[in-house]
C-alpha cells in the first residue's frame, strides 16, 4: 500500500509539473486566468469544509469575484472591496456570520495576488515564486531529515528549526536567481528570503487549519497529495509578500 501511495504521489507530481510548465510556457492571460480560476474555485470550496462553514450558496460569489479581477486591473485589492461589502452586509443582517467570510480571505487573497502579479511582472515573476516555495520546502525536508532535532511549533510537530531555517536558506541562495530578470541580485535575494519565510508560515497557517477541522488533509483531489490547499498552501502566504515587496522595491 505504501509504495502504491509514493508511485501515486510522483505520477500525481510530475503531472501537475507537466501541466505548470505547458501554462507558463503558452503564458497567455485568458488561459493564465482560467488555470489559476480553476485551482482557486476548488481551494474555495475546500476552505468551506476547514473553516466549517455551514452556509450555501457561497461559491458563486467566489466565482463572480474571479470574473471580475479578469476585466478589473488590481485583482488585490477586489478581497478588500469584498470585505467592505461584507461588513456592510453583517451590519445590516445580524444572522450573518463572520466566519462566512473567511474563505474570501483565504484562499482568495492569495489568489487575487498571484493572478495580479501576473499580470505587473510577467511570467517570470510567477517562475520565481514557485522556485522558492519549492525550494523551501525541498531545503527543509532535506535538512530536517538529516540534523533536525528542535520542534518548530506545536501546529506541525514534523517540522524542525534546523529544517525550516536550512529551507529559508537554500530557497534564498537558490531562488534569487530567478529573480534577476526582474530586480538586481541583492533585492532578489531579500525578497527571496521574506517570501520563503511567509512560505513556511502558509504552511504552518493550513496545517492549523486541518488541526482545528480534524482532518489529515484539505481535500483527495490529488492522489497522493491531498487538497489543492496541501499543494499551494506556502504560495498563497508568499505570493502576497512577493508582489507587496515587488511593488515596494521596484
Amino acid at each position: 500500500m505504501a509504495i502504491f501511495s509514493d508511485r501515486e504521489r510522483v505520477v500525481t507530481g510530475f503531472a501537475l509539473l507537466a501541466g505548470v510548465f505547458i501554462v507558463g510556457l503558452i503564458d497567455n492571460f485568458f488561459i493564465m486566468w482560467l488555470v489559476l480560476g480553476g485551482v482557486y474555485l476548488i481551494a474555495f470550496t475546500e476552505a468551506l469544509k476547514l473553516f466549517g462553514v455551514e452556509r450555501d450558496g457561497l461559491l458563486p460569489y467566489a466565482m463572480g469575484l474571479w470574473l471580475i479581477a479578469g476585466l478589473y486591473p488590481y485583482g488585490d485589492d477586489l478581497f478588500v472591496l469584498a470585505g467592505v461589502a461584507y461588513a456592510s452586509a453583517v451590519a445590516y443582517n445580524k444572522e450573518l456570520k463572520w466566519v462566512d467570510f473567511f474563505p474570501f480571505l483565504y484562499p482568495t487573497a492569495g489568489m487575487l495576488f498571484i493572478l495580479t502579479m501576473y499580470e505587473e511582472y510577467g511570467v517570470s515573476s510567477l517562475l520565481w515564486l514557485l522556485a522558492v516555495v519549492a525550494l523551501t520546502d525541498v531545503g527543509a525536508y532535506g535538512v530536517g531529515k538529516s540534523i533536525g532535532k528542535t520542534p518548530f511549533s506545536p501546529t506541525s510537530p514534523k517540522k524542525t528549526m534546523e529544517g525550516v531555517v536550512g529551507g529559508v536558506v537554500v530557497a534564498t541562495l537558490g531562488g534569487m536567481f530567478f529573480g534577476t530578470g526582474i530586480v538586481d541580485l541583492t533585492v532578489a535575494f531579500f525578497i527571496s528570503a521574506f517570501v520563503a519565510i511567509a512560505s513556511v508560515f502558509g504552511d504552518l497557517f493550513e496545517s492549523s487549519l486541518k488541526r482545528a477541522a480534524g482532518v489529515k488533509d484539505s481535500g483527495d483531489i490529488l492522489p497522493g497529495h491531498g487538497g489543492i490547499l496541501d499543494r499551494i498552501d506556502g504560495y498563497l502566504f508568499g505570493g502576497v509578500v512577493m508582489l507587496v515587496l515587488l511593488r515596494g522595491l521596484v
